[in-house]
């Protein structure tokens, strides 16, 4: 994994909760926290400090990820507005991530591991976006699509209709942005 996701973890961590608690993390997992954001570093270290943090906060890991993706793409827009910039809504934006943002990812970061999403229209007009990685961070890129959405200035309900972690070959996530009377009939 490269060390920018390391970074960003760091940042959100300590945005959120001081410094105190990623020192805490660091201790916890005996992980030196020196990342540079070119560095690759072992897939387990971001697993173990992901688990410290779940730990720590009393939160499921898979709610710490999503947590983490979404909270991390402000500062995603903010690094790299190129990646932005051509979009106005978040379905465009996900759209992109194969053809336009991960190829860019790679030019920036030789050797990035990134994941290749698969995409289709749903029957009731969500997208699908099926992903299968050894990493098993779909409730990142769930987190990711959120933040894009928050980005955005939309709602999205994500759901999982299949997912690694419940045995099945690969994820999939199924996306619906939300109109302004699903969000309120959802909060009544």
């Amino acid at each position: 994994m490269k060390g920018i996701v390391f970074n960003l973890l760091e940042q959100v961590v300590v945005s959120h909760h001081g410094e105190a608690l990623w020192d805490d993390l660091l201790d916890k997992t005996g992980l030196p926290g020196a990342y540079t954001s070119l560095g690759s570093y072992p897939d387990d270290q971001i697993l173990a400090l992901v688990g410290a943090a779940s730990e720590a906060l009393g939160k499921p890991q898979g709610e710490i990820l999503r947590w983490f993706g979404r909270e991390a793409m402000p500062l995603l827009a903010r690094h790299y507005p190129a990646f932005f910039a051509p979009h106005r809504a978040t379905r465009s934006f996900v759209l992109s991530v194969n053809s336009i943002i991960h190829p860019e990812v790679r030019k920036l970061y030789t050797g990035a591991g990134c994941p290749h999403f698969h995409f289709e229209d749903g029957a009731d007009g969500a997208l699908l976006l099926g992903y299968n990685s050894p990493r098993k961070l779909c409730a990142l890129a769930h987190g990711f699509i959120e933040g894009a959405a928050d980005h955005f200035g939309e709602s999205v309900h994500v759901e999982h209709p299949s997912c690694m972690h419940r045995g099945d070959i690969r994820c999939q996530l199924a996306i619906r942005t939300l109109a302004a009377a699903e969000i309120v009939g959802d909060a009544a």
